[in-house]
């Protein structure tokens, strides 16, 4: 088990770097210049843009960009936004724990609400719980997140003034972020949820298990949804790295200052150390909570863990 933990770990700095080195050539290709968000090309004169060109090292070729990026990296330096000449790490460390909480607490919404009312789907199909359980999947796997924040904003703070619509102080904050990220992720547990166990609940071990004369609840909570959670665990993994990826607009539209926010501002204005340092530390979250899932696949399911 420890030799498997250490090849997915070297499989996932891998996956680090490729990702670095794949925004990294795509930066340098997009059209614009860095040095056009720090001063304006119709004032400035030809030879100071060459200078700052210079000072910035853009004007050096691809490779040797890219192994001084990585030289940085190595030593804790991610370079300095362009716009204000801050530190990139320092300005990322303090907007990350706003996002990973927003995520944390989505994710915690999709999981607890999404197997829940799989189960309960599965358990009772057909019924009015199942009709009413697979529309509920169904909002929030077609709502879009920017709308149902919207939506949540006009019910919750403004008519009935429960929680608050904007900031990232207390957890009344993220009450309602949470929610309109973590109604999508519900959605699509809940689907994958369902669809497994209606599977497991056919197998023959179920038939047998309840010939042995074990309880109903038993057989459907100890043994067909601990099978029925493998493909669950799967799309739990991927939906966290859809929620990082939707902060961008949920923490617009709750006017929340963390790492969406961050790269927003950042691509708007073309600061690309700042960009290429976001998206760093979202691989290498997005990297980790997928070696996470990888290692529940052994705890979940015996067969996994004898086979490794």
């Amino acid at each position: 088990m420890v030799w498997t933990i250490f090849q997915r770990l070297i499989a996932s700095l891998l996956v680090i770097f490729g990702s670095l080195v794949l925004v990294f050539t795509i930066l340098y290709v997009l059209p614009g210049d860095p040095t056009d968000a720090m001063i304006d090309p119709a004032l400035a004169t030809p030879e100071a843009i060459a200078a700052l060109r210079h000072q910035l090292g853009v004007d050096q070729p691809f490779h040797v960009q890219l192994l001084r990026y990585f030289g940085g990296i190595f030593r804790g330096d991610f370079g300095n936004s362009l716009l204000n000449s801050d530190p990139v790490l320092p300005k990322i460390v303090e907007s990350l724990p706003a996002t990973l909480a927003l995520t944390a607490a989505s994710a915690f919404v999709s999981v607890v609400v999404g197997i829940l009312l799989g189960v309960l789907s599965a358990i009772h199909r057909n019924r009015a719980i199942d009709i009413i359980a697979r529309i509920i999947g169904l909002f929030g796997i077609s709502m879009p997140t920017f709308w149902s924040g919207i939506l949540l904003i006009l019910i919750f703070s403004i008519t009935l003034g429960w929680f608050p619509a904007m900031g990232s102080d207390g957890w009344r904050t993220l009450v309602l972020p949470a929610l309109a990220l973590g109604t999508v992720g519900a959605g699509f547990i809940l689907r994958m949820v369902r669809s497994s166990m209606l599977d497991v609940i056919g197998e023959q071990f179920i038939v047998t298990l309840r010939s042995k004369g074990l309880t109903e609840r038993a057989v459907m909570y100890r043994h067909a949804l601990r099978n029925a959670l493998i493909p669950a665990v799967t799309m739990i993994g991927m939906l966290i790295g859809e929620m990082l990826a939707d902060t961008v607009v949920i923490e617009t539209v709750f006017s929340r200052q963390g790492i969406g926010r961050v790269i927003s501002d950042a691509i708007m204005a073309k600061d690309l150390p700042v960009v290429q340092g976001v998206i760093l530390f979202s691989a290498a979250i997005y990297v980790f909570v997928n070696l996470l899932v990888d290692i529940s696949y052994a705890i979940i399911d015996p067969r996994v863990r004898r086979s490794t």
